[in-house]
């Protein structure tokens, strides 16, 4: 298609001012040639299209600080963990704190001349299975025989000695005895049976002193509470 030509008349204008102001050739250029050469070749620029940069602008102001965005959405729920070791039983730490649970059973005087056999009794009221029991019986205690002879005195739980751990018992041995069971040689001593009995349930309890004999061993003449107080002290322990 043919160009019309009103659209290339201001083209060739500027082309033939150009020509026009340009130095002859050979010739030097003047300072104001030269400044008049270069508004043409800015005037050619914006034809061309291209704007030259100009200088930076001051820097503007921080803005306000923009509002709180939206939550995000739950992340994924993480992996269980390593299963943990046992831990340790915290019952008695959780329960009332320990009452004091005590009894003492007392006799002005046993006079109590047997040999093999019960001496005294006490009834006790034990508030706990895994609580222990501590036992004490004091009182006047004699042995005498002929020949060599051993006496033993320990207690009972509802008829059977202590198995946890041991027995509680004290045994007295006369080496050398009077020459005969009616001898002068008479010592009475105020002595005590004591210890702590474990593994015995809660509720009620007969605990009893006894008198018997040692293993291996003949028995003698066996005298117990002559002429003085004897007791027996019973107090529940926590372990």
């Amino acid at each position: 298609m043919p160009h019309a030509p009103g659209a290339a008349a201001p083209v060739l204008l500027l082309l033939a001012l150009l020509l026009a102001a340009a130095p002859p050739p050979g010739g030097s250029e003047s300072p104001k040639g030269k400044q008049k050469a270069l508004r043409q070749r800015e005037v050619v620029d914006v034809y061309n299209g291209v704007c030259l940069q100009g200088p930076s602008g001051v820097p503007g102001r921080d803005g306000n600080p923009g509002a709180n965005g939206i939550p995000g959405t739950p992340g994924i729920p993480g992996r269980d963990g390593m299963k943990g070791e046992k831990g340790e039983c915290m019952r008695e730490s959780i329960e009332e704190s320990w009452t004091p649970n005590f009894k003492q059973c007392s006799w002005s005087a046993l006079n109590y001349g047997i040999d093999l056999g019960k001496i005294a009794e006490c009834t006790f009221t034990k508030m706990r299975s895994n609580s222990a029991l501590r036992v004490l019986f004091s009182g006047s205690l004699r042995l005498k025989c002929k020949s060599a002879c051993c006496q033993r005195w320990y207690f009972t739980f509802n008829g059977a000695e202590c198995a946890g751990p041991l027995p509680i018992e004290a045994i007295i041995y006369l080496d050398q005895g009077s020459p005969e069971l009616n001898s002068t040689i008479n010592i009475h001593r105020t002595s005590s049976v004591e210890g702590l009995c474990e593994g015995i349930n809660a509720g009620l309890v007969d605990i009893a002193i006894w008198v018997g004999t040692c293993s291996d061993y003949p028995r003698g003449d066996a005298s117990t509470g002559w002429n003085s107080v004897s007791r027996i002290i019973i107090e529940e322990l926590p372990k």
